[in-house]
């Protein structure tokens, strides 16, 4: 089947081509809400010679656009399978959370569905798992959450370090206070996708290292580990004297056969007639909290958002937390052109952007920019049928990309940018969405560095 995307072979095993070169084979070993595999994600090719292959999530907002409450949604049926399987307590919230799911716009409010007599820490892995860990999180009546970063800072020690070899950017910081890890409670380690679980193995060896405790879960949407991979879970398990539990709505055996080399090839159904776009910037700064820190980009002090939990968090302040983005939600919808909306985080910055798209109405998608380059092929059922690239407006020296925004698609878009920058440094990606035919673009800044306003055009 040339650049056929999915063949069902069965119930439980599927073929998946990318581009006619990749041939992915899932056999489903685990699917305890029984959800539907089509809905969880799509394949697509990587730009990456140490993995070639991508699962595109369908749930996480990262490479494709979702309802933003799809996302929320996600992260507390993860949240009730954790309840159930690892602190065997019911999850009154289960049915109706599933009977949600096949709904393309849900409506979806946070609930508390883990009780405060579990107490654990919980910590996201950056880029791409920092929304899902956040809104995990939000689940629990009582738990600290941080998440890790790419952030380099030159006044801050971070108090773990560790690497995920097959990522693009491979260090991770962790930012906390010491008494927020120092401590023998459960630590649950939240990513979007488990292909071998070495970045899990990797951080629990680092955490223990420093920080030993008996109890730790993995919790993911999908979890595509060997039997051999699991084995490795347990020898650290047998070595350490600990408990590794792992959750997943998802589980099964891959086996990737890459047959020949992906050919590049110039994208030619994008549009080149530019529309002159109408260039607002929004500041939400009066709703946040910022801490300054000495950044190794701009060596200087910059300010970051104390609410996206890059430096901890505590569920006792999230009912603040929501209220303030309630708020800043009610002054975004106003801005609102058009009936539909684009809402887009960057890079690490995503919950705070995918939950005010929670709340600015009906028509609003939410995604994210991600540093991860994709082979784009318009291909129908391929996860990657459209992309821009950029320099990062915060970080010049890293390219940014964002998939799947179709030519003239949007009424708006509203850009979540958690430090304010230069307009200069926004322009290449100005000139990327009028290809785009994106007739208003919305800069929403978080922190405010400077008195004079930086967005004019």
């Amino acid at each position: 089947m040339k650049d056929s995307q999915i063949l069902t072979l069965s119930k439980k095993k599927y073929t998946y081509s990318i581009l006619d070169s990749i041939d992915v084979g899932i056999e489903i070993t685990h699917n305890p809400y029984r959800l539907p595999v089509e809905r969880l994600f799509t394949m697509a090719a990587r730009m990456n010679k140490k993995r070639s292959f991508l699962f595109v999530s369908k749930l996480l907002g990262k490479h494709l656009p979702i309802n933003p409450n799809k996302g929320l949604l996600t992260a507390a049926l993860l949240a009730a399978r954790y309840a159930e399987e690892v602190k065997g307590l019911e999850c009154v919230e289960k049915e109706r959370l599933l009977s949600l799911f096949p709904v393309d716009e849900p409506s979806f409010k946070r609930i508390s569905i883990v009780p405060k007599t579990v107490k654990p820490l919980v910590i996201g892995f950056a880029e791409t798992a920092t929304g899902l860990g956040h809104a995990f999180f939000d689940c629990f009546e009582f738990a600290d959450y941080f998440h890790t970063t790419r952030e380099v800072l030159l006044d801050r020690y971070p108090e773990i370090t560790f690497e995920e070899e097959h990522s693009h950017a491979t260090s991770h910081h962790c930012y906390i206070p010491l008494e927020m890890i120092q401590h023998e409670r459960e630590i649950i380690l939240v990513d979007d996708e488990i292909t071998t679980g070495k970045t899990a193995l990797n951080i629990i060896q680092s955490i223990h290292a420093r920080f030993p405790r008996l109890e730790y879960t993995v919790v993911s949407i999908l979890d595509w580990r060997s039997e051999e991979h699991k084995r490795e879970f347990a020898l650290l398990e047998k070595n350490l004297g600990i408990t590794i539990s792992v959750v997943s709505l998802l589980a099964g055996k891959v086996e990737i056969k890459q047959h020949k080399k992906i050919q590049e090839c110039l994208d030619k159904k994008e549009m080149n007639n530019r529309l002159e776009s109408k260039v607002e910037c929004l500041q939400l700064s009066s709703f946040f909290a910022t801490t300054a820190f000495l950044s190794a980009i701009s060596q200087v002090e910059a300010p970051f958002i104390q609410e996206t939990g890059r430096f901890g968090i505590q569920s006792t302040g999230n009912d603040f937390i929501h209220h303030k983005l309630s708020e800043a939600a009610s002054f975004l919808k106003q801005k609102r052109n058009g009936k539909k909306t684009l809402c887009l985080g960057t890079g690490e910055f995503m919950y705070l952007p995918m939950k005010l798209a929670a709340e600015m109405g009906y028509g609003v998608s939410y995604q994210s920019t991600t540093r991860s380059p994709i082979y784009i092929r318009h291909i129908y059922g391929y996860g990657a049928k459209h992309g821009i690239t950029f320099p990062n407006p915060e970080n010049q020296a890293i390219s940014h990309f964002v998939y799947n925004i179709p030519p003239d698609h949007y009424d708006d878009i509203f850009i979540f940018i958690e430090r304010e920058v230069e307009f200069e440094k926004l322009k290449p990606l100005v000139k990327e969405l009028e290809k785009l035919q994106i007739k208003s673009i919305k800069f929403v800044f978080f922190s405010k560095r400077y008195e004079v306003n930086l967005c004019k055009k």
